[in-house]
């Protein structure tokens, strides 16, 4: 028989395998025999060797229960407490710390220096500065700290940077960021309220509220083409919520609102407002009600629609609230108005989001079978028809005459969707604004053709 060295490398495991099995075999029947001649089970296993026997002195391990060989790395790492499993982690509270507001911070020379406090220690450079500079957004203060304008004890500051406070930290100048497409233009707007720190605007349909980020030329005839206009082609005055130092392409904008879709819409004129308007808006403190008619008598008075609604991987130009896991939306709507003429059923509503999903209205509305008329995307026809005829002797004294050619036909080239009402507390005076638009003639106009058919 050739010896184990010579054999290949995988029998020759294999043949170690057997050896220890078959001497392993030997052992529990030679235990079993002891035990059967009623010798005590430590006489049975005296053959056998604790591991310590063959642990070197000079280990550095030894004497040290608390660090054990363990893992599938086989390493050596301190051992755990037998307590509650680690999966999934526990959330971590991160308290909430005060940090003083420096409102009386002045340039020297346009330099701004302040030392960070002890409270900021262990904070982000950037967070730090959002807070201490509430006037300065914590996406402008990340364009300082990119744009090299802060330094921290003299060496330029990163926007992840563990503070440990007592830091000299100094901004130097203001935020500069790639300048904004949009040039302004001298386009008529419908200011409903207007005071230094923001606006609100009864935008048109037709109008988009801001455009991409594309060429110059491609930029034309928003709403925020407009806007900087109406607060002056040099908008330094109005805090950089409107400026070219804006940093956005959708300058002072907080929310938005559909090309076709009309409405009050809210700017802010300054980086305070905007946030706290932002904040308004995620935490529902905003009441929104929009005016839309559905094609189709909607059942009962009044009711919510909670949805979540993600994007139509087939056209994804569109929403749907068909596919899994989507965006939480919530709709509630009231209705105002049923009419029943020549063209049909038609049912006007008032609509209330808790969210502000895109095109949330359109697609909830249409989810539930109604969808708003104009709105060819999700599913309103191009051009209302007439209604069918009642069968004959159905009330025929009662129903409206029938219209004689299809250019009678009523169209409209937008969706018959308003945003109507703002309700929200000013942010710096905390006064109550509410606010509202009337339908547009456009709207009122099909209303009544509606009614009349």
């Amino acid at each position: 028989m050739p010896s184990q060295n010579m054999l290949p490398k995988g029998k020759r495991r294999q043949t170690v395998k057997h050896e220890y099995r078959a001497q392993r075999t030997l052992a529990q029947e030679r235990e079993a025999a002891l035990r059967a001649a009623g010798q005590p089970e430590e006489e049975a296993v005296s053959g056998l060797h604790d591991t310590a026997e063959f642990t070197p002195s000079s280990s550095p391990f030894a004497g040290n229960p608390g660090l054990v060989t363990s893992g599938p790395s086989g390493g050596k790492h301190p051992q755990e407490e037998q307590s509650a499993r680690r999966y999934p982690a526990p959330k971590v509270h991160v308290e909430e710390r005060e940090i003083q507001v420096l409102d009386d911070l002045e340039a020297e020379g346009g330099v701004r220096s302040f030392a960070a406090e002890a409270a900021a220690a262990g904070m982000r450079l950037d967070a730090y500065l959002a807070k201490a500079i509430p006037e300065i957004s914590r996406a402008r203060v990340v364009l300082l700290i990119d744009g090299g304008q802060v330094t921290v004890n003299g060496e330029p500051g990163r926007a992840k940077q563990k503070l440990k406070g007592g830091e000299l930290i100094e901004i130097e100048g203001d935020p500069r960021p790639a300048p904004l497409n949009a040039t302004p233009e001298d386009i008529p707007l419908t200011i409903v309220y207007e005071d230094d720190d923001l606006a609100v605007v009864d935008k048109t349909a037709g109008m988009m509220v801001h455009a991409g980020s594309g060429a110059p030329e491609h930029n034309r005839g928003t709403l925020v083409n407009a806007l900087l206009h109406h607060f002056g082609a040099d908008s330094s005055q109005v805090g950089g919520g409107l400026s070219q130092v804006g940093g956005a392409l959708r300058p002072g904008i907080v929310h938005r609102l559909d090309k076709q879709t009309s409405g009050l819409i809210v700017v802010a004129k300054n980086d305070v407002t905007h946030r706290k308007l932002g904040e308004m808006f995620s935490e529902h403190r905003m009441r929104k009600t929009y005016v839309a008619l559905v094609h189709g008598e909607v059942k009962g008075e009044e009711g919510t629609i909670q949805l979540p609604i993600s994007r139509d991987l087939v056209r994804r130009i569109r929403m749907t609230t068909k596919r899994g896991g989507g965006r939480s939306a919530v709709s509630h709507w009231k209705v105002l108005e049923r009419v029943n003429g020549a063209f049909g059923k038609f049912t006007l509503v008032e609509v209330r989001i808790e969210t502000g999903r895109t095109h949330q209205i359109r697609v909830h509305m249409q989810a539930i079978g109604h969808p708003v008329v104009g709105d060819f995307l999700y599913g309103a026809p191009r051009r209302i028809r007439p209604a069918a005829a009642p069968a004959a002797g159905a009330g025929l004294q009662n129903r409206p005459a029938t219209p004689s050619s299809e250019a009678e036909s009523p169209s409209l080239e937008r969706n018959f969707l308003h945003a109507a009402e703002l309700e929200f507390l000013h942010p710096r005076t905390g006064k109550s604004l509410s606010l509202r638009a009337e339908l547009p003639p456009e709207l009122t106009g099909l209303l009544e053709q509606l009614r009349q058919g």
